[in-house]
C-alpha cells in the first residue's frame, strides 16, 4: 500500500534538511574519510595490534591477524545499582559468542557511567545528572578511539545514557552501530497509587515507611521503571530510528526471547559492516528524516520533555539542526494515541500487551506520519517494525503484529486519538522561550495568570509548602538551575506539594531554567527557559508577587511587569551556596562554563 506522507511532516522536514545543509554535508564527508576499504586495525604497526589483542584467546587472536573478519567494540553502561543496567552483567559474553559465530570477533571496548536519577532526585548528585551525559559520549568516543573496530553494538538504556551512546555513536558515524535494550521490570503497585502516597506522605498523612514500602513495590526488580519517563522514551526513540531490532524495546529481562533478541543484535552489527560487503554507517543511516521520525514517535506517544534537549543534541552531533519550533510545529501535526503514566494510568508493559511498537508503527506508518523509507539496521523501509518477535520452537523469528489496539484505553488510533495533537507546546514571550508538555494536564490547567512567587532552590520551595506559605494561587518561579548555573537538575520533587496544592482548588504553575524529569505529570511546567538566569534571562529580575500569564493554548509565555520599571532593575546574583563543592560537582566547573542552551541542546560537546 502507497501512503502519502502528510504535508506538515513533509514541510517541517524539508526545512531541517534546508537549514542543515552545509553542516550535514561537511559531517558526511567527515564520515566518509574515516571509512576504510579494509578492517580498520589494518592501519595499525604491528606494536599497536599486538596491543590490541593480547588479552585474546587464540582463536580470537588469529581471527584479528588476519584482517579478514570484522572485529566489533561493546560499549556497556552496566552497573548493579541501575535497574535498568543490572541486566547487561552476562551481555558481553553471550555477544561474543554470537558474534564469533560469523566469523568475527567482539571485544569490550568500554563501560560508561550510568547515573540513576531515581537515586538523586532532589539530591546533590543531580547536578551532574545531565552533564554525565557528555561525559558519557567522550568515555564511550576513548573506547572506540583505538582504531581496532568495523562496528559498535551500545549497551543502555536509561536517562542521559542512550543519548551520549548516540552523541559518541554520530561522532564515530563512520561505524556501524546496533543499540540493544534490556527491558522493563514487571509491573508492581499502579502508577497512581505510587503518586498518592507520594501526595500523602508530602502532607504528613503517611510516614517515611509507608512511602518506603510504596517506592518499594513499584520499583522492585531488574529492568527498566515501568512509567512513561525518560528511559523507556528512549528505547522507544532509539527504535524508530531503526537502531532496535523490531520490537526489542520493551521484551523483560532474563527472559529466552529477550536472550535471542541479544544474540540475533550481535549477529545483525556484523552484516552492516564493510567487510559484510553491505555497508552500512550509522551516520548515514541516521539521517533527517529519521530524526523528524523520533521526534513525531515522541509526540505520539506523549514521552519525555528531556528528550526534546537530547534529540538536539544527538542530531548536531550527525551535522542535523533542530530547536524547539520543530517540536512545537510537529506536535500541531501530531494526534497523542497512548496514554502511559504519568499521561494515563497504564504502564510500559501494558502498552507492550496493548499491541506495542508493531501497532504504533503501523498507526504511524498508515497515516502518513511517518518516513517509512529510511534505512535502519535491518534494511531500508520500517515496514519491518510492523512486526514482533517470538519464539517458535526455540527459534527467533517475527510475525505480524495486530491491527487494532487489545486495549483502547492504552492505544487509540489516528482517527480517533486521545488528544488531537502530541502535547508538546513552545511557549514565547518577554521570559524567553520554553517548552510546556500538555499531554498529561487536565484540560484547562495549562491557562494560569497569577503572582510569581520566587524560588532559587528547590528546597526553598518545599519548605515554603510545609510552612503553609503556599495556599493560593502562584507561578512558581525557580531559576539558577539552568545548564550554566547547576548543571540543569531536574526538579521532579516538585511534583509532589504542587500536586497536593492543585487538588486543593488552587491553580498553580512551574516557570524555571531547569528540568523536569521524564515523570512529570499534572502541574503545567514551562521548563528548559531560555536563556536562563545565569546567562542573562529576564527571569533573573522576577520578584516575588509579579504578576505572570503562561498560557498553554497560545503559547505565551509573559512576565507582566512594564518594561522600564524591568530596564531599571537588577539581575539577581546567583548564590552558589555550596552547589558547586561536594559530591564531586568541584571537578566539573568546566563543564557548567561550556553548557550551551537548552534549546541548543544543552551541551558542552560542540565547538561554537
Amino acid at each position: 500500500m502507497t501512503v502519502t506522507m502528510k504535508q506538515e511532516i513533509v514541510d517541517i522536514t524539508e526545512r531541517i534538511i534546508a537549514r542543515s545543509a552545509l553542516t550535514r554535508k561537511a559531517y558526511l564527508a567527515k564520515i566518509s574519510a574515516a571509512k576504510s576499504n579494509t578492517v580498520h586495525r589494518a592501519s595499525l604497526s604491528c606494536g599497536n595490534l599486538a596491543h590490541g589483542f593480547a588479552a585474546c584467546g587464540k582463536e580470537d587472536k588469529q581471527t584479528i591477524k588476519g584482517l579478514n573478519h570484522s572485529d566489533v567494540a561493546i560499549v556497556s553502561a552496566y552497573n548493579d545499582m541501575l535497574s535498568a543496567h543490572q541486566p547487561y552483567e552476562t551481555y558481553p559474553q553471550i555477544i561474543k559468542e554470537a558474534v564469533k559465530s560469523t566469523g568475527g570477533v567482539a571485544q569490550f571496548a568500554g563501560g560508561v557511567p550510568a547515573m540513576c536519577d531515581g537515586v538523586t532526585q532532589g539530591q546533590p548528585g543531580m547536578d551532574l545528572s545531565l552533564m554525565s551525559r557528555d561525559v558519557i559520549a567522550m568515555a564511550t568516543s576513548i573506547g572506540l578511539s583505538h582504531n581496532m573496530f568495523d562496528g559498535a553494538l551500545m549497551l543502555g538504556i536509561c536517562d542521559k545514557i542512550v543519548p551520549g551512546l548516540l552523541i559518541a555513536s554520530m561522532t564515530f558515524g563512520h561505524l556501524p552501530t546496533a543499540f540493544i535494550p534490556a527491558g522493563p521490570m514487571p509491573s508492581g503497585i499502579p502508577n497512581k497509587e505510587k503518586a498518592r502516597v507520594r501526595q500523602q506522605y508530602a502532607q504528613g498523612e503517611v510516614d517515611e515507611a509507608a512511602l518506603l514500602e510504596a517506592e518499594s513495590a513499584s520499583y522492585h526488580a531488574p529492568g527498566t521503571c515501568t512509567f512513561f519517563g525518560t528511559a523507556n522514551s528512549n528505547q522507544l526513540v532509539v527504535e524508530v530510528m531503526g537502531l532496535h531490532l523490531p520490537g526489542a524495546s520493551f521484551v523483560a529481562p532474563n527472559t529466552p526471547l529477550r536472550t535471542e533478541l541479544t544474540k540475533a543484535a550481535a549477529r545483525q552489527v556484523t552484516r552492516l559492516t564493510q567487510q559484510s560487503g553491505n555497508y552500512m554507517p550509522i551516520g548515514k543511516m541516521v539521517d533527517e528524516r529519521s530524526v523528524v521520525n523520533a521526534i513525531v514517535a515522541l509526540l505520539a506517544t506523549g514521552g519525555s520533555t528531556n528528550l526534546t534537549m537530547h534529540i538536539i543534541a544527538v542530531a548536531k552531533a550527525a551535522g542535523i539542526i533542530i530547536n524547539f519550533q520543530d517540536f512545537n510545529d510537529l506536535s500541531h501535526a501530531v494526534p497523542l494515541i497512548t496514554k502511559i503514566y504519568p499521561n494515563g494510568q497504564a504502564d510500559i508493559n501494558q502498552f507492550q500487551e496493548a499491541g506495542g511498537m508493531a501497532l504504533l508503527f503501523k498507526q504511524l506508518i498508515n497515516a502518513g506520519l511517518l518516513h517509512e523509507d529510511v534505512e535502519t539496521i535491518c534494511g531500508r523501509g520500517l515496514t519491518r517494525y510492523t512486526q514482533t518477535p517470538i519464539l517458535e520452537n526455540g527459534q527467533l523469528i517475527w510475525v505480524d503484529g495486530v491491527d487494532k489496539s487489545l486495549d483502547d484505553d492504552v492505544i487509540a488510533t489516528v482517527e480517533k486519538p486521545f488528544k488531537a495533537d502530541g502535547g508538546l507546546k513552545t511557549l514565547k514571550g518577554n521570559l524567553g522561550t520554553s517548552v510546556l508538555k500538555t499531554s498529561s494536564l487536565r484540560e484547562g490547567s495549562y491557562v494560569i495568570k497569577a503572582p510569581a512567587v520566587v524560588f532559587e532552590d528547590q528546597h526553598e520551595l518545599q519548605a515554603a509548602f510545609d510552612n503553609g506559605e503556599l495556599e493560593k494561587d502562584f507561578v512558581a518561579v525557580v531559576r539558577f538551575q539552568g545548564p550554566k548555573a547547576r548543571g540543569m537538575p531536574e526538579l521532579h520533587k516538585l511534583t509532589p506539594p504542587l500536586g497536593v496544592l492543585q487538588d486543593k482548588g488552587f491553580k498553580v504553575a512551574l516557570v524555571t531554567d531547569g528540568r523536569m524529569s521524564g515523570a512529570s505529570g499534572k502541574v503545567p511546567a514551562a521548563i528548559h527557559l531560555c536563556p536562563e538566569a545565569l546567562d542573562g534571562g529576564l527571569i533573573a529580575k522576577v520578584k516575588t508577587g509579579d504578576m505572570i500569564n503562561l498560557d498553554g493554548e497560545t503559547g505565551e509565555l509573559t512576565l507582566l511587569v512594564d518594561e522600564k520599571e524591568l530596564a531599571a532593575r537588577d539581575a539577581a546574583i546567583f548564590q552558589v551556596n555550596g552547589h558547586h563543592q561536594g559530591m564531586g560537582r568541584e571537578i566539573f566547573g568546566f563543564m557548567r562554563r561550556n553548557l550551551s542552551s537548552a534549546e541548543t541542546g544543552a551541551c558542552s560537546l560542540f565547538d561554537e
